[in-house]
């Protein structure tokens, strides 16, 4: 394991670009930060900033669970845009975490702050900007995927530690056949959620000091030590070089585990 950055004020939500770059948040400090060849910057753009998912034009979307919204950010011309922040005429529950179908929509948890609510839900944001929630009743609905296939979505239950399975209608913009995947136990539970080109399913285990390798066809699990207990997500790098980054809250820190394999743009 190796350490790339140190410092960060609760870093959030890696994700790589198409060239290759790694982007993350800060989430206590408000900011995006950007990591490429050993060097690091920050983008300040306030609120909470939490999830990253990068678009095929290279937007920076991000959840904000302080101001309730999902917003992007613009690398090219260095500007940032609200694009939702409520449902049905109330505010969203602190949104967490994001990642796109293949077909360009949106798909975002938003769990509210206590993992004993049940009332957590998934939010679908359309390519014609149409908001809808797709799954309710969730004990904080985290860190969400799409396996390989690009239909089957995992997502990280963290109130229940258990990872869900669903198949996403990409079309339609429904789920079906939700069911409990794999129960990942942990002190808190299943943070961020990353796939490899193989559907090994990698989740961050939140106060547990590991990400937990999980083999998706036979369920058989292995654990990646971190530096500091409390792993907030991870993204493999598609081209198969940089390996496993990893976000790491108690220390602060955003590392790097070696593996060649390849992550899922």
């Amino acid at each position: 394991m190796t350490i790339l950055i140190e410092g960060l004020l609760f870093p959030e939500g890696p994700a790589f670009d198409r060239r290759g770059n790694i982007w993350l948040v800060e989430k206590e400090a408000g900011n995006l930060v950007y990591y490429n060849n050993r060097q690091h910057s920050r983008v300040a753009v306030g609120g909470h900033p939490n999830g990253i998912a990068i678009d095929k034009k290279g937007i920076i979307w991000f959840c904000d669970s302080l101001q309730n919204s999902i917003r992007c950010y613009d690398p090219i011309h260095k500007t940032y845009t609200t694009m939702a922040t409520e449902i049905a005429g109330n505010p969203l529950k602190m949104p967490n975490d994001l990642c796109f179908d293949h077909r360009g929509n949106l798909l975002f948890t938003c769990p509210g702050d206590d993992l004993t609510d049940g009332t957590g839900y998934i939010c679908c944001l359309n390519t014609h900007k149409k908001l809808t929630k797709i799954h309710t009743d969730l004990f904080y609905p985290n860190g969400l995927a799409f396996a390989a296939d690009k239909r089957t979505l995992f997502v990280a239950e963290t109130g229940t530690k258990w990872i869900r399975k669903m198949y996403w209608n990409a079309f339609t913009y429904q789920v079906e056949q939700i069911e409990k995947f794999i129960e990942t136990g942990g002190l808190i539970g299943p943070d961020g959620l990353a796939f490899d080109q193989d559907n090994q399913l990698y989740a961050a285990i939140y106060g547990s000091q590991h990400i937990l390798s999980i083999d998706t066809k036979n369920k058989t699990t292995e654990k990646i030590l971190t530096s500091g207990k409390n792993p907030t997500n991870c993204a493999l790098d598609p081209q198969g070089i940089q390996g496993l980054i990893i976000t790491e809250a108690e220390k602060g820190q955003l590392l790097q585990w070696n593996s060649t394999k390849k992550g899922l743009l």
